[in-house]
């Protein structure tokens, strides 16, 4: 079929208008979409690795998640500190569904190295080194399950596993790189020339330059106060201090009648040990609801029912149970609640003798001693205070203080909780144990 020239002509001018239109639509497209490129948020990771920084790091990037960022920047420097913190770090970081670029600015050691390997992309300074990263204590199951960790986290960005098993294990030797017995510690320049890292660059925009990112701008991220205040709170040493605080402070309350600065310190240490844990994610509610629970069965168990049962069981358990769970491990929990528990026996007994030794004390402890005298004189003098009403001075769980015609006597109840200022009398006396009942009647105490 015969088609005109001119026909043909005009076609082909139409389709070169079109894909000329075509080109200028994707251009515009294209600068679109670099005009919309997210920003680079950068998160510092500096000093001490511990839970605090965990909280921080986790927010951070759920946050650039949000915001559609074009990248997350880590700048670290860092000698290490929790494995467990640097743990979750690694998992938050794998998990992004924004590119993690890690910039080692000095070093990046122990924890700090595991952290940077968690980045698709790995920069180093030069000058910086990465490494050194045995764990301590450096017992043969935890560097397994390290070594593990290091390995994994590797193969994942296809970085070489050996190498990363080098820097944990002294066992693993790399030709030309380690020998055994000894911890591998990589340069900038050996670790590229490794290719174990991906450029070496001193500057943030050097590295988004050469790995060919598009950004708008850099989005400075810091932790905040509460969040620098619950990696303090965090560390191992506070922690056991805090509990140290708060088990001497309950305990010095229940004493002390009367006296409510024990308490009210053993109370805000309590609150920050565990205010702490629920800020970094230590700690869920349920741990705060757990240790309130043990609380209540063990006043339940000093002020309602006599002795010691179940209630002071089941609270001691459950105060117990919190304080460990609310530790990244049990064995964690066990260690720190020991030496609280210890250091808590201690403090409280050298606490309450200086006390009683203390004007408050003189005047709400008995002092009196009763000597031993030849004869029944004592015990006949003893023996008159039967059918005597007095006042207890102290509440009597069994055992207290009761103001009898002006002397003060240390007595026992028949098994019975007796608050302060009931009348009580005196129903008999084995040797030098008076035993007393709450009167029955209005008659007024004499």
């Amino acid at each position: 079929m015969y088609v005109p020239a001119g026909i043909i002509q005009t076609q082909a001018r139409r389709r070169v208008i079109s894909a000329v239109i075509v080109c200028l639509l994707i251009g515009w497209l294209g600068i679109g979409v670099s005009q919309a490129a997210g920003d680079v948020w950068v998160i510092p990771i500096r000093g001490t690795i511990e839970w605090g920084l965990s909280g921080f790091v986790q927010r951070a990037v759920r946050e650039a998640q949000a915001q559609r960022a074009a990248a997350v920047l880590l700048e670290i420097n860092t000698f290490g500190g929790r494995l467990d913190a640097a743990v979750e770090i690694r998992d938050t970081l794998l998990a992004s569904s924004v590119p993690v670029i890690a910039l080692v600015t000095e070093r990046a050691w122990s924890a700090g190295a595991l952290i940077a390997l968690a980045a698709e992309h790995v920069a180093m300074a030069p000058g910086a080194s990465i490494g050194a990263a045995e764990p301590n204590p450096a017992e043969e199951k935890i560097i397994s399950a390290v070594r593990g960790e290091f390995e994994a986290t590797a193969q994942r960005w296809g970085r070489d596993p050996k190498i990363a098993a080098a820097m944990v294990d002294r066992d693993v030797e790399v030709a030309g790189l380690s020998a055994e017995g000894k911890i591998l510690t990589l340069s900038a320049e050996r670790a590229q020339e490794l290719g174990f890292i991906d450029l070496i660059a001193s500057r943030r925009e050097e590295v988004l330059q050469q790995l060919g990112y598009n950004y708008q701008g850099f989005v400075e991220l810091r932790p905040t106060a509460a969040e620098r205040a619950a990696g303090f709170i965090t560390q191992p040493i506070v922690s056991s201090l805090l509990l140290i605080l708060g088990f001497s402070g309950l305990v010095l309350e229940v004493l002390t009648p009367g006296f409510g600065v024990p308490g009210t310190i053993g109370g805000l240490s309590l609150l920050l040990f565990f205010g702490g844990r629920l800020l970094t994610g230590l700690a869920g509610w349920e741990v705060v609801i757990l240790f309130v629970g043990g609380l209540i069965l063990l006043a339940v168990e000093a002020f309602l029912l006599p002795g010691f049962g179940i209630a002071g069981i089941a609270g001691l358990a459950a105060v117990f149970a919190s304080v460990i769970l609310s530790y990244a491990t049990s064995t964690a929990g066990l260690i720190s609640l020991n030496i609280a528990l210890g250091a808590t026996i201690v403090l409280a007994a050298l606490a309450w003798r200086h006390f009683q030794e203390s004007s408050t004390g003189r005047r709400l402890v008995l002092t009196t001693r009763l000597e031993r005298e030849s004869g029944n004189a004592k015990q006949k003098a003893r023996q008159d205070l039967v059918g005597k009403v007095g006042q207890a001075q102290t509440p009597l769980r069994p055992a207290g203080i009761v103001e009898i015609a002006g002397h003060r006597i240390d007595v026992v109840t028949e098994g019975r909780f007796v608050a302060k200022g009931t009348a009580v009398e005196v129903i008999r006396v084995q040797g030098n144990r008076v035993v007393v009942r709450p009167v029955e009647t209005d008659e007024p105490a004499t």
